[in-house]
């Protein structure tokens, strides 16, 4: 297939794990890709897999300064967007009585205040027709131990794609997310934890998987894809759940 030829394609955190696998699927069906994160030499190892027309861009994600150079960066290029994926994100864990200020602010600077505002620097550089997708978590629907903030911020999210919906809609723009469940990506190494309790928190976590097994990102990325397709053009302030059934069996 080729459904995004001619099209150009923004993903957030696109310099690994399930950004890289949407950004790498984007180029793969036509995409021009825009990519952004905060490790240069990961960006820029990104941008090359990527073709000759990616562009990389250095972003801090929880940041309403970056998130209006990010806007202004693309703008001055000359660059609209036919579709945004907002992956970028942190996942700390820790439970209750372990949770500081800190934690909170990074989670939800990143998490929340980080893609609504990015949203809202990018909404003057939308096409009409324009699909944007943002990364939740099944977190969002279970009670966890020691996710608390995280799964409050995705919560957050969720339902702002709700009410954007509403607002984008007379734009002729969608808001969709995509949640997934455990993934096999880098992010698992950095949740704050030990190697030990890292260990066993993925064992226990996929062992509460019906599948057997924890997803792959390019399983979550074929998923961001339909979203982004004028295939889905019916599904609007909808969230789809890929999680090997952990939430739903």
């Amino acid at each position: 297939m080729n459904r995004f030829a001619n099209k150009t394609i923004l993903v957030t955190g696109g310099s690994s794990g399930i950004g890289l696998a949407a950004a790498q699927a984007y180029a793969a069906e036509g995409a021009r890709v825009v990519i952004t994160g905060r490790n240069p030499a990961a960006l820029e190892h990104a941008r090359s897999s990527l073709g000759a027309a990616a562009v990389a861009v250095r972003n801090d994600a929880g940041s309403i300064a970056s998130a209006k150079e990010l806007a202004h960066t693309l703008s001055t290029q000359g660059i609209k967007l036919d579709a945004v994926f907002l992956n970028a994100g942190v996942a700390k864990f820790a439970p209750l009585d372990a949770v500081d200020e800190d934690l909170w602010d990074l989670t939800f600077n990143t998490n929340v205040k980080g893609p609504y505002f990015q949203l809202q620097a990018l909404a003057p550089l939308l096409n009409r027709g324009a699909s944007i997708v943002i990364n939740g978590s099944i977190n969002a629907h279970l009670g966890m131990p020691s996710s608390s903030v995280y799964a409050a911020s995705k919560a957050a999210v969720i339902s702002l794609a709700k009410t954007l919906s509403a607002e984008l809609l007379p734009a002729g723009v969608r808001v969709n997310v995509v949640s997934p469940g455990p993934v096999e990506t880098p992010l698992y190494g950095k949740l704050g934890l030990d190697p030990a309790t890292l260990e066993a928190t993925a064992a226990q976590i996929q062992s509460q998987v019906p599948l057997g097994r924890f997803g792959k990102a390019a399983e979550i990325a074929s998923t961001v894809l339909h979203l982004s397709s004028p295939e889905s053009a019916f599904i609007v302030g909808t969230e789809i759940i890929t999680d090997g059934g952990m939430s739903q069996l």
